[in-house]
């Protein structure tokens, strides 16, 4: 079966892309991914200085997926710039990711990251429990969303995408608005939340944070919903991401009318592997109902 996909003119092996913050540390861990089958790799978001994040735990497994609150730990733009400078032991496109608290910082990264050989920049504004960063820092908010896209649009050429929260009231009005700034395609979604479990024989939360995003199994229907509603609004492409594990997940995702799909907390799930499992599901799949590529099953939900 034909499973090659695009996203911006940028050419997949299939539609799968490894989601930011899972396996996206460094080059030695993308190449993990790549080898378990992804079409396409994101790294894990960096800020202009390394952070430390939040202190462990900060991962916590409920019985319909996992918390989080990792608190954007990452190796800073300095290390960052060495660590990804040469990208040729890779064979699929790498996605940089950066975020920053104001649209000038992101606009410093941006311009940095340009310089590298990214396949496109994503830009996290959704991130639900760091705090200066992401719905914490008001970019729910739909004037500095324009900002952030407008200032990030004069310092690269490659395509953006704005990763937003499907958890939000007004993500597609935020949606709109970036694609009218100048976003290339919209990554939906980040974590949702935030949530909170609580260690019953301690009485306090499992998280040293106290609370962290949701991702995983429970929130999938919630995601489908917004690529659906986004599709219908929207005329650039739509990365769909929250949940994925299996083959049946990445159609139901391509039909609400992704063009891509990432996966992040599948991979604790079924291992790196996941992406070649899911493919070949994917596949079987197509080819008994009749589908010869990708491209058929992209929106076909609303016919």
């Amino acid at each position: 079966m034909d499973l090659q996909a695009s996203i911006c003119g940028i050419k997949l092996k299939n539609p799968l892309v490894l989601a930011s913050g899972v396996l996206g540390l460094n080059k030695n861990n993308l190449l993990i991914a790549q080898r378990g089958g992804a079409g396409a790799l994101t790294i894990k978001s960096i800020t202009l200085e390394k952070r430390s994040g939040h202190d462990t735990p900060n991962v916590a497994f409920f019985e319909a997926g996992v918390l989080n609150a990792f608190g954007y730990c990452n190796m800073g733009l300095s290390a960052a710039l060495e660590e990804f400078a040469d990208l040729s032991c890779f064979s699929v496109p790498i996605f940089g990711s950066c975020t920053a608290s104001n649209a000038r910082d992101f606009a410093k990264l941006v311009s940095a990251f340009d310089k590298l050989d990214f396949a496109a920049i994503e830009l996290p504004v959704s991130c639900p429990h760091t705090p200066s960063y992401g719905l914490l820092a008001g970019q729910s908010n739909v004037e500095k969303v324009r900002a952030i896209i407008k200032a990030c649009r004069k310092e690269t050429k490659k395509p953006i995408f704005l990763k937003i929260n499907a958890g939000l009231p007004n993500f597609v009005e935020i949606a709109l608005a970036a694609e009218k700034a100048g976003a290339d395609a919209i990554t939906c979604s980040n974590t949702l939340g935030p949530g909170m479990v609580i260690d019953i024989n301690t009485a306090k939360p499992v998280l040293s944070f106290k609370v962290g995003g949701v991702s995983g199994p429970a929130i999938r229907p919630m995601v489908v919903r917004a690529i659906y509603e986004l599709y219908e609004h929207l005329k650039i492409p739509i990365i769909g991401l929250g949940g994925v594990s299996q083959g049946e997940h990445v159609i139901e995702m391509l039909m609400a009318g992704a063009s891509a799909v990432g996966i992040a907390t599948g991979i604790l799930q079924r291992g790196p592997c996941v992406f070649r499992k899911c493919c070949e599901e994917l596949s079987r799949w197509m080819k008994e109902h009749g589908y010869g590529s990708i491209e058929e099953l992209i929106g076909f939900a609303h016919q």
